[in-house]
This record gives structure tokens, C-alpha cells and sequence, in this order.
């Protein structure tokens, strides 16, 4: 399925039913009164974050979304049926704005979570809501206002705890594929991963974390270049985020610190934010080099990028040096919920 982050849907809730005009017709009672009741009130429409859904693609096919009318109003002060509510399942990490207004009407973070996009019309009141001691048979109702209709803007970032960063080639995939059991397409030509990818890395029963891939960065990125300013954003919420390198690029690509720094400038070129986000140095394809080079040469790539965060020497294609990555980041990632928690 061809991965969708950005959506619009208009959202229409009910109108409020009518109130209705009666009076009582029974026998033995010559002076009955008013009976009409009050309308139901409209249905609303929500969005609902739930889990088993991963893109907005759906919502090109079904870009109108309606909440029940409320019923009007009976005789025999019956007041009608409310509308029934519309709820409109998205993915987690949705945000969601007035298409119009620019407005940003809230962002769903947790499965479960539910947003009020358009509320409901008011009921109309019945002519028994307007008898009084001068009026006493008010022939008067009134109608139920109109539900709110708006267009909305759907934007999806995804929500994982570590984010991978790096050029078409990098590795990113091969990490995702050895680390969790997501299969993301690995080979060996640029832009493999055209979709974000998530996946669930499992230290134990009881300990894990999210990794997303998503499309390798090119120069000019944060401009447009690419796939890149449509899924940098995906790295906004992540607590982590891991910086790949190929240490033995082919011939007709840039060195590795060449590479290393053109991702660093689109990272602060697109949000100073991002760039300030904790940021591991990972050197892959460390088995396309001599053994008894691997050492020296990730050093030297190390001292000139003046790099100061924690480095790891992998091989993702064969797992080497991913244990320990993973345990680390676990590590990193449970300090920082601690930290967060007792600051919160």
C-alpha cells in the first residue's frame, strides 16, 4: 500500500432536530395544553486514533464524513432521538488542522484518543418550553441549529522512540531488518525505502522500543530535494535519533564525511529542533573492510567530524554490532522516560 501522510476530509455533524407544536386532544381534559416536545441534538463527528491503521489513504477515496441528524420533536412532550455520532478512525500520530483557517485543532498521541472535529446542532424547544401564565396554549417552536461542516487538514508523523538518519544507501533498512521483524525492500541502488517503516525492537518480555526507517536524505532536502522534506518531520517525535554512515561508499559517491555533513546541514537547515535532538554516530559496513583496518579508519572518519556523541561499529547486513546498539539505546531511551517522568 502507497504510504499516505497528508489527507483532506470534510467533517459535516448533524443539525439539531426541530421542536414541534402540540397540543393535548383527550377526552375529559377540555383544556389539555401545549405537548410538543424538544428536538434531539445533532451528532458530532470525532476522530479516533487506533492501531491497526498506518496511513490516510483511505480518506482519498471517502473524503466526506457525516454525524446522524437529531430527530424532531413529538406530541406528548416525546423529545426526539439525538443523531447518532460519527467517529472517524485515523492513525497515531495524526494532527489535525481547520483546512481554512490553518487552526490546529489537536493531534492524537494515544491509541484510544478522540477529538471533537465538529460538534453537533442544538435541539429546537418544543411549544411546551413556551407556555407561560400569559401564554397558555403558545403556538411557537423553534428548529435546532445547524451542525458544524468544516474541511480539515490530516497530517500523519509517525511516533517512535529512536528515528533512522541517513543518505539513500546508507543501510537503514538492512538495520530495520536485522534489529526488529519489520521487512523493509533492502538493495542495492539509491531510494530503495520509499515509505516510512516501523518497526518493534524487543529487548525482553517486558522492555522495547520503535525504530522508524524512513527515505534516505539528499543534499537539498530541507528545500525540497527528494523525498526528504516530505518525511524529515517523522523524526520530530522521536526521543533518539541514529545517524548512519557508510563507511566504505562506491567510488562515485561522496566520502563518508562528506556524507555525514551534508545530512548534518539538512538536519539544521530544516528545524533547529531536530538538530538539537540527542544523535548517535553508527558506522555501517564495517565488514566491507579489512579487519585490521576497520579500527583506524572509523577513527579517522570520527576526528574529522569532531563527533563527541556515542559511536557504534556495525555490519547490519549480518547483525554484527547490533546487540549492543540495541541494548544501549534501550538503556538511553528508559533514563530519559525516568528523567521525563520526575521532571513531569
Amino acid at each position: 500500500m502507497k504510504f499516505v501522510d497528508e489527507a483532506e476530509v470534510r467533517v459535516e455533524a448533524g443539525d439539531g432536530g426541530n421542536g414541534t407544536i402540540g397540543f393535548r386532544r383527550e377526552k375529559y381534559i377540555p383544556l389539555g395544553g401545549p405537548d410538543g416536545g424538544d428536538g434531539g441534538d445533532g451528532g458530532s463527528v470525532y476522530l479516533i486514533a487506533v492501531e491497526n491503521i498506518n496511513t490516510l489513504v483511505d480518506f482519498r477515496y471517502h473524503g466526506v464524513h457525516r454525524a446522524q441528524r437529531g430527530q424532531n420533536g413529538m406530541s406528548r412532550n416525546c423529545t426526539g432521538r439525538k443523531g447518532e455520532d460519527c467517529y472517524v478512525p485515523v492513525p497515531l500520530g495524526t494532527q489535525v488542522s481547520d483546512a481554512e483557517t490553518g487552526e490546529v485543532i489537536g493531534d492524537l498521541t494515544r491509541i484510544g484518543e478522540t477529538l471533537l472535529v465538529a460538534k453537533g446542532g442544538f435541539h429546537g424547544l418544543g411549544n411546551t418550553r413556551f407556555k407561560s401564565s400569559i401564554n397558555r396554549a403558545p403556538q411557537k417552536a423553534s428548529k435546532g441549529t445547524e451542525g458544524e461542516h468544516r474541511i480539515l487538514n490530516l497530517e500523519l508523523t509517525l511516533i517512535a522512540d529512536v528515528g533512522l538518519l541517513g543518505m539513500p544507501n546508507a543501510g537503514k533498512s538492512s538495520l530495520i531488518r536485522a534489529v526488529s521483524s519489520a521487512t523493509p525492500k533492502v538493495a542495492d541502488y539509491p531510494f530503495t525505502t520509499l515509505h516510512p517503516n516501523l518497526g518493534v525492537v524487543r529487548i525482553d518480555d517486558l522492555r522495547s522500543f520503535v525504530i522508524a526507517d524512513i527515505p534516505g536524505v539528499i543534499e537539498g532536502a530541507a528545500d525540497g530535494a527528494g523525498l526528504g522534506l516530505q518525511f524529515l518531520k517523522h523524526l520530530s517525535r522521536t526521543g533518539l535519533l541514529l545517524h548512519l554512515i557508510d563507511v566504505a561508499p562506491y567510488e562515485s559517491m561522496d566520502t563518508p564525511v562528506q556524507a555525514a555533513k551534508k545530512i548534518i546541514h539538512e538536519v539544521e537547515k530544516w528545524s533547529d529542533d531536530l538538530a538539537q535532538k540527542p544523535r548517535w554516530l553508527v558506522l555501517n559496513k564495517i565488514d566491507t573492510l579489512p579487519p585490521d583496518k576497520v579500527d583506524k579508519h572509523c577513527q579517522a572518519i570520527i576526528d574529522e567530524l569532531g563527533w563527541t556523541a556515542p559511536v557504534f561499529k556495525i555490519a547490519a547486513i549480518n547483525g554484527e554490532g547490533t546487540k549492543e546498539l540495541m541494548f544501549a539505546i534501550m538503556n538511553f531511551l528508559e533514563q530519559q522516560r525516568r528523567t521525563d517522568s520526575e521532571q513531569g
